[in-house]
């Protein structure tokens, strides 16, 4: 069986190692992809190397651009690569536009699509990640679900129960395996630097928070606030970096500490010894509930609800005094405890290459 795996923005690639490695452990012919929809080599490269997966077979390097551009670029670019390469079954991962373009491109072209991540809704359409969830969702041919509300949200789509499995978090799989690896690293890097001192990490990138002056001042002012108490270490997102120059900055700042992107084991190592995580991101969500660290999301809604009803997270919204004030609570030792939802266990891409190697052999 020869298998594509398709992969354009970092998340993909956490996604993507541990699936190819079970596929690899059964033999499959595999080929990988990447779309080149992240191309800065902090937020891109240094990431196979971290993951010990391979370098892409295909770099289709689509680089920056509007939705509708990126999105048609891949497409058009990954035409002719599915037409040479003739795979039994493309993989794609999240949310992306990349996922989407890929999905679509197979649809028309009948090659079948796991969809690994499958199922999550925000319910905010205004999000371009929603549309790409349902749009590949109603077209895989294979839906393979973190959660049991993913099943849910796509039973209640129409969806055929027979293309839904359960399989658990494939980003679980890569953190549980790369812990201890992160955690023993050494070298002058960020985590060196703050292994033995209380921190708040924060990551924000989203369109919603970060291209908005206003809101983003605020938001920063908070951030500001909040480093009187404890240090702010934020690694900042280059969409992120270039809104935050433009600012005004509060007066007493020392404390709050931008720094570039990091790889992802730096970024793990941080993210499992903070006190307390700020973010926007959906994956983060998900890590620091499997960590029991405290997360504090800026956003009206969650495709990740588990976050929330089970997990560390709560949701904030872009309310700056609500986030102070649950920083401030959580740093008083009122934090939420959560529990790890089931089959959060380091096992998902396992149980993804068994049901792949059956509907082959079906």
């Amino acid at each position: 069986m020869r298998i594509l795996h398709v992969v354009g923005a970092r998340p993909n690639f956490m996604k993507a190692a541990p699936v190819m490695a079970a596929l690899s452990k059964r033999g499959m012919a595999q080929t990988l992809v990447h779309t080149g929809q992240h191309y800065d080599a902090n937020m891109s490269a240094v990431f196979f190397h971290q993951l010990g997966m391979p370098e892409p077979d295909v770099n289709l390097g689509v680089g920056s651009g509007s939705h509708a551009v990126q999105t048609a670029e891949v497409m058009v670019r990954l035409e002719q690569v599915l037409l040479e390469r003739k795979p039994d079954w493309v993989v794609v991962y999240g949310d992306v536009n990349s996922t989407m373009a890929a999905a679509l491109v197979c649809a028309k072209l009948r090659i079948r699509v796991a969809h690994v991540e499958a199922g999550l809704r925000s319910g905010d359409r205004s999000m371009p990640e929603e549309i790409n969830r349902l749009l590949t969702d109603q077209i895989a041919d294979l839906l393979f679900t973190p959660s049991i509300d993913g099943n849910e949200h796509l039973l209640r789509e129409g969806v055929s129960r027979d293309k839904i499995h359960l399989v658990g978090n494939v980003m679980i799989d890569t953190l549980s395996r790369l812990l201890p690896v992160a955690l023993g690293g050494q070298g002058h890097n960020e985590f060196s630097r703050w292994r033995d001192r209380p921190y708040t990490l924060v990551t924000l990138h989203r369109p919603a928070n970060v291209d908005d002056p206003a809101l983003l001042g605020q938001l920063i002012n908070a951030l500001g606030e909040l480093s009187a108490d404890i240090p702010v270490l934020f690694p900042i997102h280059p969409r992120t970096r270039k809104q935050v120059e433009r600012l005004t900055m509060p007066a007493a700042t020392e404390n709050l500490h931008f720094v570039d992107p990091l790889g992802y084991m730096e970024f793990l190592a941080l993210q499992s010894k903070a006190a307390l995580v700020i973010t926007d991101s959906g994956g983060i969500q998900e890590e620091t509930t499997y960590l029991g660290i405290p997360c504090l999301t800026v956003r009206e809604n969650t495709e990740r609800p588990v976050t929330v009803t089970l997990g560390t997270n709560i949701l904030v919204g872009q309310d700056s005094n609500r986030l102070l004030e649950e920083a401030r609570r959580v740093l008083r030792g009122g934090a939420k405890k959560g529990s790890i939802p089931p089959l959060w266990d380091g096992q998902a891409s396992e149980r993804i290459a068994e049901i792949l190697a059956a509907a082959q052999a079906g």
